[in-house]
């Protein structure tokens, strides 16, 4: 897991790497009609337990006392926006994730339950504030997808055979700011808000057979990076023909 964390971080240099060497080829532009971004991301998931249920025959049975705790995690992220004008603007944020997932009984914790990679992209429409200078602030709202994957089990009292999540939708809610630097580059900060929710289901426990969780992930995302904004016609050359904007 480490390294597979390892990797997603070198990913994201690379991806930084490319952008600044492309920078002399898509000329910066504050009216440019396209932004790329790069963050720092703190990922805060805020959630609850709902019910838990198990099921060792025919019968599912209310389990009292047990809940679930998903760990918060520091990633790399990216966003892509296009502006329709000036104002309005569509952006999708992205990124991979991993989550460990602990277990616990009346507060008193029994180890990791399970643990998953995330993939939660986010799409949002903006609308930007644009008579502040280079203070640029911008709320947005949309909705945001979480595909679990490569979901596994992990050392707790229960010894579940194996562990599976059931994807996220939901709605998402966002404010954020972009500061001018200078050359098409920007300081950014933003938050989002989401409401999702998942079913984590555990199988052949010892004690519980078929355990069922379901579980309100609502995560709060901190995000601060840079990002540039161009036109995104200069990134596969303007027609010879074609006037200057």
């Amino acid at each position: 897991m480490k390294n597979r964390s390892t990797m997603t971080w070198m990913v994201a240099l690379v991806l930084a790497i490319s952008c600044a060497a492309a920078a002399p080829v898509m000329a910066g532009d504050y009216d440019g009609n396209f932004m790329i971004r790069l963050q720092g991301t703190y990922l805060d998931t805020q959630d609850k337990t709902k019910s838990a249920t198990a099921n060792s025959g025919a019968t599912d049975l209310s389990v009292p006392g047990y809940s679930a705790r998903a760990s918060n995690e520091v990633l790399p992220t990216a966003t892509l926006t296009y502006f329709f004008n000036k104002n309005l603007s569509a952006e999708l944020f992205c990124c991979f994730a991993t989550a460990n997932v602990d277990l616990l009984l009346n507060g008193s914790n029994q180890g990791q339950v399970a643990k998953t990679w995330m993939f939660p992209p986010a799409v949002t429409l903006q609308y930007h504030f644009t008579d502040m200078g280079a203070f640029k602030p911008y709320v947005g709202a949309g909705v945001q997808w979480i595909h679990y994957f490569n979901s596994s089990t992990g050392q707790n009292l229960l010894g579940a055979t194996s562990a599976s999540f059931t994807d996220s939708f939901g709605p998402v809610l966002q404010a954020g700011f972009d500061y001018k630097l200078g050359g098409g580059w920007y300081l950014n900060a933003d938050v989002k808000k989401s409401w999702l929710d998942t079913k984590v289901s555990l199988t052949n426990t010892a004690a519980l057979g078929n355990v069922s969780v379901k579980h309100s992930v609502d995560p709060l995302v901190i995000s601060t990076g840079i990002g540039y904004r161009f036109n995104l016609e200069d990134l596969f050359g303007r027609r010879p023909n074609e006037p200057l904007k």
